[in-house]
């Protein structure tokens, strides 16, 4: 397994009126935060805030690039990010446990903080299709170039890694500075990877290790 150290390329935050940043999602242009009762869009430009809608928001996000979905207790809400409606309602797997949300192959991917899991579920209805699990506590789930990555948060530790989406095995870690912990993830589908900041109400842009990185490195 590669392990490295997190190279932190930029933090933005914290924002107004935000005391938790939860869930991340990431449309294109914005950087959309879950921070409590609202979903807030932010220029990662320059870490402006454009708009805010209303939205239980106390979990995971994710973007199918049309709508966002929002993990809301023990439902996931499709919402449509213009209006701020809500289209639709599915049951989250096993309750009111989930964290993180991503959107891969027209499927959701839910992170289960303490059951350690991740559970991919039809979009549609909630169907659970495929369960995988980790051995440490997982937050944020993000899909990018084919890859699957998730965070931990743990005994105050956390980091970001990127497994086997069929047998769950560790494939890379890449280790956040103590006390930095990370709450919600997502990708810019390219080199960051933006990361939720709990409590500290912050958002931190963590590059993605290069392929060629040194296996040893940090181990």
């Amino acid at each position: 397994m590669k392990r490295s150290a997190a190279e932190i390329d930029r933090e933005y935050g914290p924002f107004p009126g935000i005391d938790q940043v939860h869930g991340v999602t990431f449309d294109g242009q914005h950087v959309w935060i879950a921070g409590g009762d609202k979903l807030s869009a932010f220029d990662p430009k320059n870490g402006t805030v454009l708009r805010s809608i209303d939205a239980a928001a106390h979990a995971g996000s994710a973007f199918d690039g049309q709508h966002l979905f929002q993990i809301a207790g023990d439902r996931i809400q499709k919402i449509d990010p213009t209006t701020g409606h809500v289209l639709a309602t599915i049951p989250a797997p096993d309750g009111s446990g989930s964290s993180g949300l991503a959107w891969a192959e027209g499927t959701l991917w839910v992170g289960q903080y303490r059951d350690r899991k991740i559970h991919q579920i039809d979009p549609e209805t909630g169907a659970l299709l495929r369960t995988i699990e980790s051995s440490r506590f997982v937050t944020g789930v993000t899909w990018v170039g084919g890859e699957l990555w998730h965070g931990t948060w743990e005994d105050d530790k956390s980091d970001l890694r990127r497994v086997d989406p069929e047998t769950g095995e560790v494939l890379e870690a890449v280790d956040m500075p103590a006390g930095v912990n990370v709450t919600g993830l997502e990708s810019d589908g390219d080199d960051l990877f933006f990361c939720g900041g709990g409590g500290s109400g912050k958002v931190r842009a963590v590059r993605k290790p290069r392929e060629n990185s040194s296996a040893n490195s940090g181990s």
